[in-house]
C-alpha cells in the first residue's frame, strides 16, 4: 500500500476562498487599479493571515531564521514581506484572468525555443517560488505540445480561468492522481515527444525522494520528475518566475546538467535531484521572499 507523505509536509495548494469571491475578485481586477488592491492586502489581509494562520507564518519564520540566520526581528518583517509577495502573486492570476497584462522578461529563452524545435521531448521541473503559472502565459508551444502537471482539487474558478488562459497557448493541464496514473500520461507525453512541466520541490502522494543538501540543511526533494527525465533520458530545464516590480515579472531558465554516460539510473536520479536544489538555492538568494512552500520543508 502506497504510504501517505507525513502530515506536518502536506499542504492542500488550494487557492482559498468561496467562488463568488473569486469571482469577485477578477471583477474588482477589471475596475480597479493593482496598486489599490495591493494597498488592501498590506493594511488588512497579510496583518490577518500572519495572525490567524499561525502554521504558514511559523514555518515561513522557521525559514527566515534558520535558513538565512536573521535576527527575530528581521526574520517578523521578512515574514510580513513574504505574505505580501504571496498575495501579489495570488491577486496577479486573477489580474490575467481579468485580461490584465505583464512585462515578463526571459533569461536564456533561446534554451527553451531551441529544444522545443527538436523532434525529442524534455521537461520543464518548477517550483513554489514566485509565480510560475504565467510561465504557460509566456512560453508558447509552437512546435509540441505542452503538458503541466496541475493539482487536481484547485478551485472551480481558478480552473476554469486557467484552462481558458492555456488552453490558447496548445497546453493541456494534467491533474496529479492519487493512483499515480499522472506519471504514465507524462512518460506517454515524453514518448510522443512533447513538453512536459512537473513541480520539482513537491512530495506529490509518493514517498520516494532524494536527500539533498539546500540551504545549508538537508531536504527531501521528490524522486518522480527525475526518474523520469533518467528514464526518458530527456533533458531538463528549471524554471522559475519571479516578479521584480508592480507589473513586472522575470522568467529564469537554466539547462540542468546532464549525468555521465554510463552513470546509474539511480545515481543519475540523485545527480539530477541535486542539480535542481543548486539552482533553486540560486535562485533564492536572489528573491529569499518568494519562497511559498507553507510546511517544514526541512526536517531538522
Amino acid at each position: 500500500m502506497m504510504q501517505q507523505e507525513p502530515e506536518h509536509r502536506q499542504w492542500s495548494g488550494k487557492t482559498k476562498g468561496l467562488p463568488l469571491m473569486h469571482r469577485m475578485l477578477i471583477g474588482a481586477c477589471r475596475f480597479m487599479p493593482l496598486w489599490f488592491i495591493y494597498t488592501g492586502l498590506a493594511v488588512f489581509v497579510v496583518p490577518s493571515c500572519m495572525i490567524f494562520s499561525h502554521k504558514g507564518y511559523i514555518t515561513i519564520y522557521h525559514y527566515f531564521r534558520q535558513r538565512w540566520h536573521y535576527s527575530p526581528l528581521k526574520s517578523l518583517w521578512w515574514v510580513y514581506k513574504n505574505h505580501f509577495r504571496f498575495g501579489q502573486v495570488i491577486i496577479d492570476k486573477f489580474y490575467a484572468y481579468a485580461g490584465g497584462t505583464f512585462d515578463i522578461d526571459i533569461e536564456n529563452y533561446d534554451l527553451y525555443l531551441d529544444l522545443e524545435k527538436r523532434p525529442k521531448g524534455f521537461m520543464l521541473v518548477s517550483s513554489h517560488i514566485g509565480n510560475y503559472e504565467l510561465a504557460g502565459y509566456k512560453l508558447r508551444a509552437e512546435n509540441k505540445r505542452f503538458n503541466a502537471l496541475v493539482y487536481a482539487g484547485e478551485a472551480q474558478v481558478i480552473m476554469e480561468n486557467r484552462q481558458t488562459k492555456l488552453s490558447h497557448n496548445n497546453i493541456r493541464m494534467i491533474p496529479y492522481s492519487n493512483d499515480m496514473s499522472h506519471l504514465f500520461l507524462l512518460s506517454s507525453a515524453l514518448g510522443e515527444g512533447e513538453v512536459v512541466s512537473i513541480p520539482g520541490d513537491r512530495l506529490f502522494g509518493s514517498p520516494r525522494s532524494v536527500e539533498c543538501d539546500f540551504l545549508g540543511a538537508r531536504a527531501k526533494f521528490p524522486q518522480g520528475p527525475f526518474t523520469l527525465a533518467s528514464q526518458r533520458e530527456v533533458p531538463m530545464l528549471a524554471v522559475s518566475v519571479l516578479k521584480e516590480g508592480y507589473k513586472k515579472y522575470h522568467i529564469h531558465i537554466t539547462q540542468l546538467p546532464q549525468p555521465q554516460d554510463g552513470t546509474s539510473r539511480k545515481e543519475s536520479v540523485s545527480f539530477l535531484a541535486h542539480a535542481f536544489a543548486y539552482e533553486l538555492e540560486r535562485v533564492l538568494h536572489i528573491h529569499p521572499e518568494q519562497w511559498f512552500n507553507y510546511f517544514e520543508f526541512w526536517d531538522q
